[in-house]
């Protein structure tokens, strides 16, 4: 077994876990799942991808744009699309979900027509750091994705246990109807959950397409990984989603290693049936909610 396969191990699994540590944020601040946050991820590395190839945009000029953006178009998909939809329904999940399937494949089609609908190719963060540790390599940007990955959790872990609004995040994500009657902010932590989600989604698509290229169809499949990277992990910590992230690409890289690639579908749908059959609510749950 090759050691360089736990390095794909670890890369996949992070950019996994940093997609779900955005569903995780949204559920945990408004209980709903944004399956659009995979495309807002791929619409943040598809910018500063184009910007760097097309107009000659320096990294980090077209990184901290690309995630301005995705930041935005997760404000603007609660305050313009979700809570409306809430006020109208009085608070029904399937019409907010529908509409926000229907912003998942907009957002691509947009992406497609404003940068071609070709592979783009990232560039770098650390381009000529490699780390040859002889039985193993591990390039710059892995080190980056790696370093990104764990500042974004512990910096999410010390926001929802140090600060107002994260500890009233975590309150509304134990019990929504008991935080609204003690007179809490719910709607401005939503607006902050959405927000904070699309600059960690942001980060994310910028972080791995830099490594492995972006096209305006990489969207749907990043939404689905992040997705089942939450199911897998759960809820009941923050770094549960990177848990799960991890153990997803874990799935992803050796089945196909020992199966053939054929098989990676099949892979991803036993682990899938698995976790909802038997543990529904992941490896981590919450042992008491107020």
């Amino acid at each position: 077994m090759s050691a360089q396969l736990w390095v794909s191990v670890v890369q996949i699994g992070c950019f996994f876990g940093l997609v779900a540590l955005g569903y995780y944020l949204v559920l945990e601040g408004a209980d709903f799942f944004n399956f659009a946050l995979g495309p807002f991820a791929m619409f943040s590395g598809l910018t500063a991808s184009w910007l760097m190839a097309e107009r000659g945009w320096p990294l980090g000029f077209a990184a901290v744009l690309g995630i301005a953006i995705a930041a935005v178009l997760a404000v603007v998909t609660e305050v313009a699309l979700v809570r409306p939809i809430d006020a109208r329904t009085g608070g029904g999940e399937l019409p907010s979900l529908i509409a926000v399937v229907a912003v998942l494949f907009a957002v691509e089609q947009l992406a497609g027509t404003l940068f071609g609908r070709q592979l783009m190719p990232g560039r770098s963060w650390l381009p000529g750091l490699d780390l040859d540790l002889g039985f193993v390599k591990v390039d710059g940007q892995t080190l980056v994705l790696v370093a990104c990955t764990l500042v974004s959790f512990t910096g999410v872990w010390v926001w929802t246990r140090k600060s107002k609004y994260g500890r009233i995040l975590r309150a509304v994500g134990s019990n929504r109807e008991a935080a609204r009657t003690l007179g809490m902010p719910v709607g401005r932590v939503r607006l902050v959950a959405f927000a904070l989600a699309g600059l960690v989604v942001g980060l994310a698509g910028q972080l791995f397409s830099a490594k492995a290229g972006v096209s305006f169809q990489s969207g749907f499949g990043w939404a689905l990984s992040g997705f089942l990277a939450l199911v897998i992990g759960g809820t009941g910590s923050v770094w549960a989603p990177l848990a799960g992230g991890l153990l997803l690409a874990l799935a992803q890289t050796f089945v196909p290693y020992y199966l053939g690639s054929a098989s990676l579908d099949y892979a991803v749908l036993a682990v899938a049936i698995l976790f909802f059959a038997l543990r529904p609510n992941g490896l981590f749950v919450r042992k008491v909610r107020v």
